[in-house]
């Protein structure tokens, strides 16, 4: 799935990109099955479920080829070499199964805040005080329908991947990394990614995201791969105030002046 110039600027405006239908229904009813075996099989234990939120739902599976094919397998690994570079995306070794469960609440409150992944909070596997980037982009996988807000929608705020690459470059980060919170302005509001299973939103490494509460009375069910540049090691966290280091496909669409 080579992108076109146009999504490659809209990329490096806002942050992110949605593919519609961008992976066979196949594999979609092959992987949600797959979850839902797993846990009619596992369960779910209580105390679980709030690490599991931060982390992944059924762990034995996340390695599993009916999950990672989703990235490998699929049109989203071209679209990510488009990009990025062709031979510059690693495969993926392991995915993120990320299911929110309906809230019951009769007020039903509408507002709700993002993060960046990476800063440590000890709930998220990155201890509390430091900053871990292990990836380029985000590739979310819908797993099932959203046709509306609301219903645990992956969520973005456009732009703020350039807010975040001005808050590294600034003396606030060190405190701020040490408290496992940041705080910087985002320039435009959260937009819930609606759409039907088989749809992928990729995000830049540095745009604030999150999930909207889930209000319906169904499971959302998403994979989400940590796409890695083959030299995501080396550059590190120099990539968070250098943004398209790693993206030698964004680059190459865009006028000299902004490139």
């Amino acid at each position: 799935m080579p992108l076109t110039l146009q999504q490659k600027q809209d990329f490096h405006r806002d942050g992110y990109l949605v593919l519609p239908g961008a992976i066979a229904p196949t594999m979609i009813e092959r992987a949600r099955a797959a979850i839902n075996h797993d846990i009619g099989t596992n369960g779910l234990h209580p105390d679980e479920l709030r690490k599991f939120a931060a982390t992944s739902s059924c762990p034995t599976l996340r390695e599993q080829p009916v999950l990672t094919d989703l990235f490998n397998e699929s049109p989203v690994f071209e679209a990510c070499e488009s990009l990025m570079g062709a031979g510059n995306v690693l495969p993926a070794k392991i995915v993120q199964i990320a299911l929110r469960y309906p809230r019951i609440a009769e007020d039903q409150p509408r507002e709700f805040r993002g993060h960046l992944d990476g800063v440590g909070s000890d709930t998220n596997g990155v201890p509390k005080g430091t900053y871990l980037r292990n990836f380029t982009a985000l590739a979310v996988v819908l797993l099932n329908d959203l046709p509306e807000p609301f219903r645990g929608n992956f969520t973005v705020w456009p732009g703020s991947h350039q807010a975040c690459a001005d808050y590294f470059s600034s003396a606030d980060r060190a405190e701020a990394i040490k408290a496992g919170r940041l705080e910087y302005d985002l320039p435009q509001p959260p937009i819930q990614i609606t759409g039907k299973a088989g749809d992928v939103c990729i995000t830049h490494h540095n745009l604030w995201h999150g999930a909207a509460p889930n209000y319906s009375p169904d499971i959302r069910y998403a994979a989400i791969f940590r796409a890695q540049h083959k030299d995501v090691k080396t550059n590190n966290t120099e990539a968070m105030t250098d943004l398209w280091r790693e993206w030698d496909g964004v680059r190459a669409a865009l006028p000299s002046s902004k490139a």
